[in-house]
């Protein structure tokens, strides 16, 4: 596999664990994107794998889900292994 293709992949797995754990929350793209002080259109485009996450986003987007940064990131990551 290229590495274009394992960061692609890596990003739509993110975006898949964003998308959980704020639905968890009971959360629509827009009031976490509100929380977040992002546009929800970002929101959106993350959990969509269309946009790469910034560490500020990352840790802004973790603290609104109450959840250490590095879960997301872990979740993600586990589920490359699969």
């Amino acid at each position: 596999m290229k590495l274009d293709d394992s960061v692609q992949q890596f990003r739509m797995r993110f975006g898949k664990v964003v998308r959980k754990y704020r639905e968890s929350k009971k959360l629509s793209q827009e009031e976490l994107a509100d929380i977040c002080e992002l546009h929800r259109t970002y929101i959106s485009d993350i959990e969509r794998g269309i946009k790469a996450v910034s560490i500020n986003s990352l840790l802004k987007i973790a603290m609104a889900l109450e959840i250490p940064p590095h879960v997301l990131i872990h979740e993600a990551e586990d589920t490359l292994k699969d």
